[in-house]
């Protein structure tokens, strides 16, 4: 039975889980290698891990002959966004404000990331005004 998907992944298993978005859906053997080191890990050990995302409810499995195939369960915005909240909450308060002023602040933004941001801001301003 699938538990709550409210815990929020290890490093690992986000590590696993960004190269099953990239894929789709795959085999332990696609997964490993559509990781970003080549798979250079063994196989049992991502068997195990998919079996806990699985677990988890962050994936779903599908036995086709003798293989699993795994296929995301959550979307990769719905991971985004729960992670940028749960960040947010833990290290700023639950103000989105304090977290977008320590990035735009941080002195490895570009100007062209800067602009980037702000038109997104700008979209968003005028999406709200016109709703």
């Amino acid at each position: 039975m699938a538990r709550r998907r409210t815990e929020m992944l290890t490093d690992v298993e986000l590590e696993l889980m960004i190269a099953l978005w990239k894929i789709k859906s795959g085999s332990v053997r696609e997964v490993m290698a559509a990781l970003e080191d080549g798979g250079d890990r063994a196989y049992t050990s991502i068997a195990t891990m998919m079996k806990i995302l699985d677990e988890k409810g962050y994936v779903t499995s599908e036995r086709r002959e003798r293989t699993l195939i795994y296929a995301p369960a959550v979307q990769k915005s719905d991971y985004e966004g729960r992670s940028l909240k749960n960040l947010s909450n833990a290290l700023f308060g639950g103000t989105p404000t304090a977290l977008v002023a320590r990035l735009v602040d941080d002195g490895e933004l570009t100007d062209e990331m800067i602009q980037e941001i702000k038109k997104i801001i700008d979209t968003r301003i005028k999406k709200d005004d016109s709703a």
